[in-house]
């Protein structure tokens, strides 16, 4: 599921529920989500907004790809370049700068 740009923002655990209650029954694993659906602090990993989010998801049986720019974002954290290298190294869950970085590292590529 590709969530689209405009929406609510995400981040807590209770959004990751509505999310789920939103798609749940649809078949899909995946949910795709633009980096400007979240709230800004949810990158500020101290906040533990990410951790519980993606915790959430995972419980339910979902994968989360953030897609967009998460620059301005790694760029004041080491803690979130190393989440963000070791979530994608893992690859149950993904970060990707564009729709086609997630659909090529999805693909195996």
């Amino acid at each position: 599921i590709w969530l689209p740009e405009d929406g609510p923002h995400l981040g807590t655990e209770a959004s990751a529920l509505d999310l789920i209650g939103d798609i749940y029954g649809g078949g899909a694993d995946l949910i795709a989500i633009p980096v400007a659906r979240f709230d800004p602090d949810t990158f500020r990993l101290a906040s533990g907004l990410m951790c519980g989010f993606i915790q959430k998801l995972q419980n339910y049986g979902y994968r989360l790809a953030i897609v967009g720019d998460i620059s301005p974002f790694t760029a004041r954290s080491a803690t979130l370049t190393d989440f963000v290298r070791e979530t994608n190294r893992r690859g149950h869950h993904r970060f990707a700068p564009t729709a086609e970085a997630l659909r090529t590292a999805l693909a195996g590529g």
